[in-house]
């Protein structure tokens, strides 16, 4: 009778494609926004408890979803270069 309600409230779980780069995990994770793609990601680095990890979100919208993964890389390359280990320090 409620079923309707139980399957807006579950989320669904994406699975992320992991590319190495320099010591950190980066995966593309756009976000779908009015049929279009937001660039985003997330960004990791350590294992078990040390892992640390930093999702990003940037304003972009994209067409194509192959094209936003790729510039979600790019994006998340960028930030590695830049920033290094302090994308993990709290602001």
């Amino acid at each position: 009778m409620f079923g309707w309600f139980k399957n807006k409230t579950e989320k669904k779980l994406v699975s992320l494609d992991w590319e190495d780069y320099k010591g950190f995990r980066i995966a593309p994770a756009p976000i779908s926004e009015s049929g279009q793609y937001r660039v985003g990601g997330k960004i990791e680095k350590g294992e078990g408890e040390a892992l640390k990890s930093y999702s990003f979100i940037r304003a972009d919208l994209i067409p194509q979803k192959e094209e936003a993964d790729s510039i979600s890389l790019m994006k998340a390359k960028l930030m590695v270069d830049q920033l290094g280990d302090s994308l993990f320090n709290e602001v």
